[in-house]
């Protein structure tokens, strides 16, 4: 049996999606928190179990029977995030896993600017001293997170934000079929992937002339100062806190952390990978 985890969130529904593309129901099974919330694949005849990385106790039960795990990062920030995905690695080699997968990160590093990369780093440090077969998914950057950046320059038709760099945006779905592929298809992927990456790294510029195109309308980029973004932010609302994560991927992005790409991807899925400018023209769709 595979066993996901994280199978209600955007990246974790996807795999499992595509898993049932390849096996019987019977062959899969996810480990969540909330179990009403995953009903559809119970439905479909997932075995669908509780699982919470930051109780670990519940996870022997959820990982029970399983060949391989794909334990989905944890959406936490702060050192709570390393001690969860080492819980959940832990936990899947307790039950006997053949293989522990990991969704990790392109730019995962102990030196990384941007907090969420040492904690993958460190993650991808402790699966591999584990002595078991392990894959460490370098997932490129979420595309879907570009909904985030230019909401309000829909509106006003400026793009502000701190300087940035190019990123290699990355689409869930994509990334969701190369985890299929990665679990049903032994020995394909082994230890560290190379960057799982769309074919262009974009900055917001671009991002900036895209939107523009689709448009119609002009929508220009204004860079502004670290501090200035951070006060604007934090007076919308925003805890000062997650204002000083963000910070440290504007930091990470100047110094190239997010533009490496590669063509690995797009050998796993077999196709280009979908385009930044596609994931943008859904997002404009919706609003």
């Amino acid at each position: 049996m595979i066993v996901v985890t994280g199978a209600t969130g955007n990246l974790g529904s996807q795999i499992v999606d595509r898993l049932l593309d390849r096996l019987p129901p019977a062959a899969v099974g996810v480990s969540v928190r909330d179990v009403d919330r995953a009903a559809n694949l119970a439905e479909r005849g997932v075995r669908v179990r509780a699982g919470d990385f930051t109780d670990p106790a519940t996870l022997k039960h959820a990982f029970e029977g399983a060949d391989k795990v794909l334990i989905v990062s944890a959406a936490i920030r702060g050192p709570g995030a390393l001690v969860a995905n080492r819980a959940a690695i832990d936990a899947a080699h307790a039950a006997g896993a053949k293989r522990i997968l990991y969704t990790s990160h392109q730019a995962a590093s102990r030196d990384s600017l941007f907090a969420a990369q040492p904690t993958h780093a460190a993650t991808e440090e402790h699966l591999a001293g584990l002595g078991v077969p392990f894959t460490a998914l370098r997932n490129g950057f979420y595309a879907s997170t570009l909904s985030f950046s230019i909401g309000a320059a829909l509106e006003t038709g400026q793009l502000v934000a701190p300087a940035d760099g190019p990123v290699s945006w990355t689409a869930h779905a994509d990334l969701a079929e190369a985890a299929a592929v990665a679990l049903t298809e032994e020995g394909l992927l082994d230890g560290i992937t190379p960057a799982l990456t769309a074919a262009e790294a974009l900055d917001l510029e671009a991002v900036a002339g895209i939107l523009t195109d689709i448009t119609g309308r002009a929508v220009t980029r204004v860079v502004v100062g670290d501090e200035d973004w951070k006060a604007t932010a934090v007076a919308q609302g925003m805890p000062a806190a997650a204002a000083d994560f963000t910070l440290g991927l504007y930091h990470a992005a100047r110094r190239g952390e997010f533009a490496v790409t590669d063509p690995t991807l797009s050998t796993l899925i077999g196709r280009r990978p979908t385009s930044a400018r596609s994931v943008l023209e859904a997002i404009v769709a919706t609003r």
